[in-house]
């Protein structure tokens, strides 16, 4: 399986772009989706959290208090690191799972905001936008204020950092029109690409 995977920073648009090559009948695998499918109730990497801070770390419906957790590893980088260390390995084995039993030309690897690079991709995305716009949509999106978006900013890569990793880049700072023709000539290039990799 061709895995072309799709990188941003926060509020570049990556959900947007990944569902317009939904539409076009590609399978996507969401790392944001699969970091949420680990940690449902019954999961063991969700015992091990709650191993580690107490029952104080679940919602009263028994799920994952991901507010709060957010709020302790932005706060703790250790625990961002223990974090990252135990749900690294199953976010790998969900993605791996939708991606092996995909029927499309080639799959979608949405990756998360922090991350550059995956093992399971031969190609990356990157989608760019002026970091202003970032912060309009994530302000918006998640009514918050400008200093928490600049602080998540400024917790990823820059914007530079990812350009110099990709392959493809995306600009999405125009209309969804323009977007969607942009998006299927991709399509058309990574069908191709896939294509040429099942004929080697």
């Amino acid at each position: 399986m061709y895995v072309v995977g799709i990188s941003g920073g926060v509020g570049s648009g990556k959900t947007t772009v990944s569902s317009q090559f939904a539409g076009l009948g590609i399978t996507i695998a969401d790392a944001d989706i699969a970091a949420r499918t680990i940690v449902e109730p019954g999961k063991p990497v969700l015992k091990k959290i709650v191993d580690k801070y107490g029952q104080s770390i679940l919602l009263e419906s028994g799920k994952l208090n991901r507010v709060l957790l957010r709020e302790i590893i932005f706060n703790d980088s250790d625990a961002r690191t223990w974090l990252e260390k135990l749900t690294h390995g199953p976010i790998n084995l969900e993605l791996r799972g939708i991606i092996d039993k995909s029927t499309s030309p080639y799959s979608i690897l949405v990756l998360s905001a922090g991350t550059g690079r995956s093992s399971l991709m031969d190609r990356l995305l990157v989608i760019d936008t002026s970091p202003e716009l970032q912060i309009k949509r994530v302000m918006v999106r998640d009514n918050c204020t400008r200093e928490q978006v600049q602080a998540i900013m400024d917790a990823q890569p820059t914007r530079q950092q990812r350009l110099d990793i990709a392959d493809d880049i995306l600009l999405n700072d125009e209309s969804s029109d323009n977007l969607s023709s942009v998006v299927r000539q991709f399509h058309v290039k990574y069908t191709n690409l896939a294509k040429s990799k099942r004929n080697d």
